[in-house]
């Protein structure tokens, strides 16, 4: 799943035109968009954010674009807003149509150091994938593996062994992140646990 920046309160490509850039296999980086397809005759593609505004999609910015296991580094020259959610993006070696549509289903990962900084009560979901998660009352709860969106919050999947539990991540529930312990702290609903 990808990262997300949530609020503490809230909580490869394979294309007709390959760029000269080197396959990036071990190369890590941070999923922040989807191309969902081509845009016009000039080799734009559509990018859905995973976490509109994206800023971390900016002309000029080298990134990675994954699909099938693969990964190459491209540049982008430009991004604009386009729609709910979408930006239209061009990209340096994709100068057609056909190149763009090639690339539909890759990722767009970025560099951890191009996210911009988090805010003071905020987070990105990667950092916190491997926190341990407690109750108030100090009892341990299990590890957190992975996170999803309902469409109304995200998710923690927190699992110790056979047990899994699905935390929200609202308010009312999650207390402290404390990153420098890597652990979460939560106050349990009625049901959350069992």
């Amino acid at each position: 799943m990808p990262p997300r920046l949530a609020p503490i309160a809230r909580s490869s490509s394979r294309s007709s035109k390959r760029s000269e850039a080197p396959v990036l296999a071990a190369e890590a980086g941070i999923a922040v968009g989807e191309i969902v397809g081509a845009h016009a005759l000039a080799g734009l593609v559509r990018v859905r954010a995973y976490q509109p505004p994206a800023p971390s999609l900016a002309p000029g910015r080298e990134v990675l674009i994954e699909r099938d296991g693969e990964r190459r580094v491209v540049t982008l020259r430009s991004v604009a807003p386009h729609g709910r959610g979408l930006l239209l993006v061009a990209l340096d070696g994709v100068s057609d149509r056909d190149a763009a549509e090639a690339l539909a289903g890759a990722r767009l990962l970025v560099r951890k150091d191009d996210l911009p900084a988090p805010g003071p009560d905020e987070f990105y979901y990667h950092e916190v994938e491997g926190f341990r998660v407690e109750t108030t009352a100090g009892t341990y709860v299990g590890t957190i593996h992975e996170t999803f969106s309902t469409g109304l919050n995200d998710v923690l999947v927190v699992r110790d062994g056979e047990r899994e539990h699905l935390i929200p991540v609202i308010a009312d529930v999650v207390r402290t992140i404390d990153r420098t312990g890597r652990r979460i702290v939560i106050d349990t609903m009625p049901g959350l646990l069992e």
